[in-house]
């Protein structure tokens, strides 16, 4: 799950990480009595939306501005003025698609003298599963070009859990920053309130583009971005009411609803699969024929009937779907129940996409009669690799 910047900032304020006044509007006009009440002579305003890149973004409609989605300006008229700009239109940047994010938000802040600009962020390494720390020079750009281009500008820092963050960590870090006097000192301070929040928040990464010195020897995130480890949110309802549905995908909304793993991509093959490794193979198996699948989907090992058509629904949902290929193993999971919801839901939906079904496992033949049974243009397969030959071929067949 993730969160909007000014988000993120409330959260971490509560750990003791320093952040700049600052506050969210959702009219211009809101944001012109945030700016009146911030002591400075400068202000920032941000467009929230989900995604990284907003300052060299572009938004889609003239009235915009012509300007980027994040802007510097000195008086609380100029703030409203951008807010007006912004609010309503479509950001797009290299990290939300060509469709772009509508800004239903603005964070307005108090703007400081910076005179370095940073890169900290905070994850799980899944290598050696513990908190990784991972820091650059390289601020204000996407670590991605740093790893490729100048990868010996990032130092990484594992956390033991046993010990928790150690204060020669932090110096480490700080020195590899080149970082020195006071500035250590406000970086360790830093370091270690971010990792409080990290850990408490049970976040799966904390990314801070860019960390920025300050003219007084200050170091403070400009930038905020966290997302959380969904299995755990349980434990957090006060983060799950910062979880901003406008900014999901509607499909992949609609799936969590029903507890499905669910994730939308760019393909025209849509996949039901019971098992997330399974589906993995699946969409391999899927390029390898020469297609793109057009979702992860994972029912589940315990999926019902009820739960099956709803799926089946979702993966219809999406225009670019252009065949279906459902791929089950019944261990826990029955094939019957499988064909059922799959024969339901092709009746409900009036399926006009080709349709391949490859069942294995628990009450395999009846459900194989079940479907032979429906009279519906369902295609069986007898394997993996049968199944999504003929999905590909009946997709080309079809066009």
């Amino acid at each position: 799950m993730n969160i909007h910047e000014y988000q993120a900032k409330q959260l971490l304020k509560k750990f003791g990480v320093p952040v700049l006044d600052g506050g969210v509007a959702y009219t211009a006009d809101e944001a012109e009595v945030v700016a009146k009440g911030l002591k400075s002579s400068v202000f920032v305003v941000k467009s929230q939306i989900h995604a990284g890149g907003r300052g060299k973004g572009k938004f889609k409609e003239a009235t915009s501005g012509g300007k980027g989605g994040v802007r510097i300006v000195k008086s609380a008229a100029d703030v409203k003025l951008s807010a007006e700009q912004m609010l309503g239109n479509t950001l797009v940047t290299h990290q939300s698609g060509p469709a772009g994010k509508q800004v239903k938000r603005v964070y307005v802040e108090s703007g400081c003298e910076i005179t370095r600009e940073l890169y900290l962020s905070i994850l799980v390494d899944r290598g050696t599963s513990w908190v990784t720390i991972m820091a650059s020079t390289e601020g204000g750009v996407n670590i991605e070009e740093v790893a490729a281009e100048t990868p010996e500008k990032i130092v990484f820092q594992s956390i033991d859990p046993a010990t928790g963050i150690q204060g020669f960590h932090c110096r480490k870090i700080a020195f590899a920053l080149g970082l020195s006097g006071g500035q250590v000192k406000s970086c360790t301070k830093l370091l270690a309130a971010l990792y409080s929040a990290f850990l408490e928040t049970d976040a799966s990464m904390l990314e801070i583009n860019p960390l920025v010195v300050t003219s007084d020897g200050d170091v403070l995130p400009l930038d905020a971005k966290m997302n959380f480890d969904s299995n755990a949110l349980y434990r957090h309802p006060d983060i799950i009411e910062l979880r901003d549905e406008d900014e999901e995908d509607p499909m992949e909304l609609e799936a969590s609803k029903h507890d499905l793993n669910y994730i939308k991509l760019d393909g025209t093959i849509g996949c039901m699969v019971n098992g997330a490794g399974l589906a993995m193979a699946t969409m391999d198996i899927i390029k390898l024929y020469g297609a793109e699948p057009a979702n992860f989907l994972d029912v589940g090992g315990g999926a019902t009937k009820e739960r099956v058509t709803t799926a089946f629904k979702i993966i219809l949902s999406d225009p670019n779907v252009e065949g279906i290929l459902v791929n089950i193993f019944g261990g826990i999971m029955r094939c019957d129940v499988i064909a059922e919801g799959v024969v339901a839901a092709a009746r409900e939906i009036s399926l006009n996409v080709p349709l391949v079904v490859r069942l294995e496992g628990t009450n395999v033949e009846l459900g194989k009669k079940i479907m032979a049974e429906s009279g519906l243009p369902i295609i069986t397969a007898d394997n993996l690799a049968d199944a999504a030959e003929k999905v590909v071929k009946a997709v080309k067949e079809a066009a």
